[in-house]
């Protein structure tokens, strides 16, 4: 299967941002779930979100959110994520023209790192996980919701027969399981659950070690 690079990712999104927002809230609707918003309900204090997209989840962030850097390689949807802005959100927004294979961002400079339905796309995402692990502040949290394979045999089959055909034509990887790739970082896993159509859906909250939480042996 051939992998799409940076430069292919970004073409695809660029060409479907028009009616991205209409083809993922019908198939949230009938097959993920609310993991969108499970996520964002985690968040707290300074926020990273990286492949924002047209920023279905900004006006979702609550209270407990001092800012969100919202990151994305697709000029077209951010375009669409800053209409969104100019029409009113709660918290303060920095939208990003940027990769998050490699972040232009200082180290632990965030306490939480969002993605939510990203990791399925990102041509490298190792490198995408050690960024958010270098970005992050000591016992900050990535919360991830992600599409996998399914918990069901005979659809897990069936995804991995067509799941060339969805990184040909839209680099989406069907069968990615995220939790390896947080794990080769160095984050711990505080949750993983399953949810979505046929358990599809991998929500996981991860954490990256706090040395001195540790020292006090915690």
């Amino acid at each position: 299967m051939r992998e799409p690079d940076t430069a292919q990712v970004a073409k695809s999104f660029d060409a479907m941002a028009t009616h991205y927002d209409r083809q993922i809230g019908r198939f949230e609707r009938f097959v993920l779930g609310d993991a969108r918003s499970w996520a964002v309900d985690k968040a707290r204090g300074r926020v990273v979100e990286i492949a924002v997209g047209t920023g279905l989840n900004l006006p979702l962030y609550g209270k407990d959110v001092d800012y969100v850097i919202g990151v994305d390689i697709s000029n077209a949807m951010l375009e669409r994520a800053r209409i969104k802005v100019a029409e009113g959100v709660d918290i303060s927004v920095d939208l990003r023209h940027g990769d998050a294979q490699e972040l232009d961002l200082p180290d632990e400079c965030v306490d939480t790192l969002v993605s939510t339905y990203s990791f399925c796309t990102i041509p490298d995402p190792g490198r995408a996980a050690a960024e958010a692990f270098r970005v992050l502040v000591p016992g900050g949290r990535f919360v991830l919701a992600e599409h996998g394979p399914s918990t069901n045999v005979v659809a897990r089959a069936v995804m991995k027969i067509v799941e060339p055909l969805f990184v040909r034509f839209g680099a989406d990887h069907l069968t990615r399981d995220p939790v390896g790739y947080l794990e080769g970082e160095g984050f711990l896993i505080d949750e993983v659950h399953r949810s979505g159509r046929g358990g599809v859906v991998f929500r996981v909250v991860a954490r990256k070690p706090d040395p001195e939480w540790t020292a006090l042996g915690h």
